[in-house]
């Protein structure tokens, strides 16, 4: 499945992950070990292998193919380097028609709006190719960045999911956020 968007004022595209991107995904989330370990799950070193990339993408390779996730990277457009990531999680369709979102980008990457730019694409890919009708995340409170992301893309805090995640080894609250498809277009309304 080939999907690419592009937000050229930011100089990012979004493209989903494949295998010729292993190497290019191994480096980043290595690069990203530390600094992120705060509001990441621990993980053991074998995560960090080339192996277990491979798998995860083909893993979400065939999620995709069977339409419950979708893993972009955000990449750049002058030079299609791998900078973050931002997913589709978890998509349930029928009845309920939402989905997960998760990103991460290079801290050398941060500012300049490349993360808020990678997730808008994200969420008009939801709502226009997949219907959905909300796409939701969660944060830990004290993520004030990841937060600001979310709301410049009109998520809106619903509350506090208690010990929600395993997060630096410990359960931990995560303040949920949402868009729903028609909050969207009463945005874009004149």
């Amino acid at each position: 499945m080939a999907i690419t968007l592009y937000d050229t004022a930011h100089g990012i595209s979004l493209r989903l992950l494949d295998v010729q991107d292993a190497q290019a995904y191994l480096e980043l989330v290595q690069h990203t070990r530390i600094p992120y370990q705060p509001v990441e799950p621990v993980r053991d070193d074998e995560f960090y292998t080339l192996d277990a990339q491979m798998r995860r993408i083909k893993d979400r390779m065939k999620a995709a193919d069977e339409g419950t996730g979708y893993q972009f990277g955000i990449f750049t457009i002058k030079d299609d380097l791998l900078i973050g990531q931002v997913s589709l999680n978890n998509v349930v369709l029928g009845v309920a028609n939402y989905a997960d979102m998760g990103y991460f980008i290079h801290p050398d990457y941060q500012g300049g709006g490349r993360m808020t730019a990678a997730v808008k694409l994200a969420v008009a890919y939801g709502f226009r190719a997949l219907k959905l009708n909300r796409i939701q995340a969660a944060v830990l409170p004290a993520n004030k960045g990841s937060q600001r992301v979310l709301e410049k893309n009109g998520f809106q805090p619903e509350g506090i999911a208690r010990k929600y995640l395993k997060i630096n080894g410990m359960y931990q609250d995560h303040q949920v956020y949402a868009v729903l498809a028609e909050d969207l277009e009463e945005v874009q309304q004149p």
